[in-house]
């Protein structure tokens, strides 16, 4: 089970055939509450909000939401992590999405993520 990180859509919007080829060869198709909103966020005006949501509709993927031990786990984390590696708030909640659900994480970011050892990285290389 794959969750992928906030780059890879927008890898896919740029254009980018590998990315939406690692996409289209997953059957179940995840992401972090956090990457919704942070794609949302990116929208300049409501035709890229619906692009976003009929984009993400049409390939089925799976908003995962913030629970407990997600919030808990992306705390540790950063403050873990944010000092020695600069790890921000966002990527800790992706981060621990992916490990409380025992997902591998898809993202071009390794370096945002290596510091995390329990998590299983993809590293996609566009």
């Amino acid at each position: 089970m794959m969750l992928f990180d906030t780059d890879i859509f927008i890898w896919i919007q740029r254009g980018n055939d590998k990315a939406a080829q690692i996409v289209e060869d997953e059957e179940e198709r995840y992401l972090s509450i956090q990457t919704y909103m942070e794609l949302l966020q990116g929208a300049k005006d409501k035709k890229q909000h619906k692009y976003v949501k009929n984009f993400l509709a049409e390939f089925a993927f799976e908003i995962l939401p913030l629970s407990e031990n997600i919030g808990h786990r992306a705390a540790v984390y950063v403050e873990e992590y944010s000092l020695s590696s600069n790890l921000r708030a966002g990527d800790a909640i992706i981060a621990a999405t992916a490990v409380e659900r025992n997902m591998t994480l898809v993202s071009s970011n390794v370096k945002h993520f290596r510091v995390i050892k329990e998590l299983k990285l993809k590293p996609f290389i566009p």
